[in-house]
């Protein structure tokens, strides 16, 4: 069955104040314990802010580590879920009940099954 990569897109900048973030993350709980029940949930994560990340180059032989997300822009991923369903209409389903719970957009992509894959 074909999985797919729920992307969770947050803006920059800090994190709503409590009393706006925890009925949001409430809900977003409830989703994951759906898709954990119906057994679509394969698994989930959320993420630091992207100023904590690292970026590693490969260049001429030599690795570069630099700091700081690998695009500048207003937006980043936050938090991610893959899932196993049988079709890309049932993972968008699952993506805007999502996007409704965290109120944020939610990209949804299928990931490549290697054993599908073939070499050119």
């Amino acid at each position: 069955m074909p999985q797919y990569l729920l992307s969770i897109y947050q803006p920059d900048g800090p994190p709503p104040p409590p009393e706006v973030l925890e009925p949001i993350m409430a809900d977003v709980r409830a989703v994951n314990a759906e898709m954990q029940e119906t057994g679509v949930w394969v698994f989930a994560g959320g993420l630091f802010p992207a100023s904590t990340a690292t970026v590693v180059r490969a260049k001429d032989g030599d690795v570069l580590a630099t700091d700081g997300p690998y695009i500048e822009g207003k937006e980043h991923i936050g938090g991610f879920n893959v899932i196993e369903v049988p079709d890309l209409d049932v993972a968008l389903e699952w993506g805007s009940k999502l996007a409704k719970a965290i109120t944020l957009p939610i990209e949804v992509r299928p990931l490549i099954d290697e054993s599908e894959r073939t070499c050119a």
